[in-house]
């Protein structure tokens, strides 16, 4: 039997992009949304990847007998679009789970930056998508992963007062410094919660290098065998979207995917678990602190990305300082725009980072530049702020003849004079 593990996991997000929404639209028309982008994009998509990976992977299931596992995160944007425009995709990942060789984590639900902004936001939009998972999928997550694996000690405390007991992360080296991420950790605040480190090595050997390298199956699992020689667990940490969209089908990818599970099998090393499993199955060896926020992201695997020049930091706090204002009007349409609007990606397609890092962002955005990126959104920001405004307005109101109604004075009895009969 093995007594080493693999633990193989997918993120699988779709932002909910917004149209080129104009200085002249503030105030006249609400709809934010790009929904021919987003319906494009997402089916050609679902065609390249979701799909056949879906079937590879429900394949290499049967196939392995139930030895083979696999686990995912799904953001709530994500779900959503394929609802409305890929239905087929979501039948696909309920086949998936038929099997009960998959996990599904929680996360936040619009793939957001709540964890680092609003604690009441974060626990809402967590527990949203908890609750999305197990109406769709039929199980209630019990692992947590945090968008882009966005973690700290205090997000950590956060994520274990809501029950979690198992957290996924970025191996960071500059916090792992010599200790190594094919180990199972704990949170120094809170000692129950687990962390399982992304192995960013041989995870970006597949999702950034696959094209260069062109590892055999075989290969990889010589390669995992030497970098796990003195650990416990491989944590295998990326993107759905490598498979058939950042790498192509004609790189060979699905086919490396589809040798994999059987060579790892074959071997012998290690077994296949989900983050559940592991830590089931492997004790801790030591607490792992990590002060400020780390991510998977870039080569300094923290939040800059998102948060690291004047653009990101003004829209930021121009987004969540609406939150205390949307708790009292309380209106599902605001909710449901707040969400959209709190989406990582619009934060991600304002870096003005350059090098290597910039190529990477460049991919991912469908801006020309990041100002352009900027000036969009802060746009509907702006129109946001109005609805919101008109709301509050609009309650205080209500609010004001509602006590001017209360407070008036109680209309006088008058007493009919009764007259005595002779």
């Amino acid at each position: 039997m093995a007594t080493k593990s693999i633990c193989l996991y997918f993120q699988v997000h779709q932002p909910t992009r917004l149209r080129l929404y104009r200085f002249f639209d503030i105030g006249k028309d609400s709809h934010y949304y790009d929904d021919f982008a987003n319906r494009t994009i997402l089916r050609r998509i679902a065609q390249k990847c979701y799909l056949p990976m879906n079937k590879l992977m429900l394949d290499a299931i049967n196939a392995s007998k139930g030895k083979f596992k696999i686990t995912y995160s799904i953001s709530g944007s994500a779900l959503e679009q394929f609802q409305r425009f890929a239905p087929e995709v979501l039948d696909s990942f309920r086949a998936l789970a038929a099997t009960g060789k998959v996990e599904f984590l929680a996360e936040t639900y619009n793939h957001s930056l709540a964890s680092i902004a609003s604690a009441s936001e974060f626990e809402h939009q967590v527990k949203k998508h908890a609750a999305k998972i197990e109406e769709l999928f039929g199980v209630k997550p019990t692992a947590f992963r945090n968008t882009e694996l966005i973690y700290s000690d205090a997000i950590g405390e956060q994520v274990c007062a809501l029950g979690y007991k198992t957290v996924l992360t970025e191996g960071a080296r500059h916090i792992m410094g010599w200790q190594s991420p094919n180990f199972i950790y704990t949170n120094p605040l809170q000692p129950k919660l687990k962390l399982l480190l992304r192995n960013y090595v041989l995870s970006d050997d597949i999702a950034f290098r696959f094209n260069q390298n062109h590892v055999t199956a075989g290969e990889y699992v010589g390669w995992m065998k030497e970098n796990a020689k003195d650990g416990d667990i491989v944590n295998l940490f990326m993107d759905y979207e490598t498979f058939g969209e950042h790498q192509k089908a004609d790189s060979g990818i699905f086919e490396f995917m589809k040798a994999l599970p059987a060579a790892v099998i074959e071997d012998g090393t290690f077994a296949f678990v989900t983050p559940s499993e592991a830590v089931k199955k492997h004790k801790a060896v030591a607490d792992l602190s990590v002060e400020d926020p780390i991510s998977w992201a870039d080569e300094e695997r923290d939040i800059t990305a998102w948060l690291g020049n004047e653009l990101q930091s003004e829209a930021f706090k121009k987004i969540y300082a609406m939150t205390e204002k949307l708790s009292i009007v309380n209106d599902p349409d605001l909710w449901e725009d707040f969400g959209h609007l709190q989406e990582s990606d619009h934060f991600y397609y304002m870096c003005t980072k350059f090098f290597s890092d910039g190529e990477v962002h460049k991919y991912f955005n469908p801006y020309d530049t990041p100002y352009e990126a900027f000036i969009n959104y802060m746009n509907v920001i702006s129109d946001f702020q109005i609805r919101l405004d008109e709301k509050r307005a609009a309650l205080d109101v209500k609010e004001t003849l509602k006590q001017e109604l209360t407070n008036l004075p109680a209309k006088p009895v008058v007493r009919k004079r009764t007259v005595k009969k002779k």
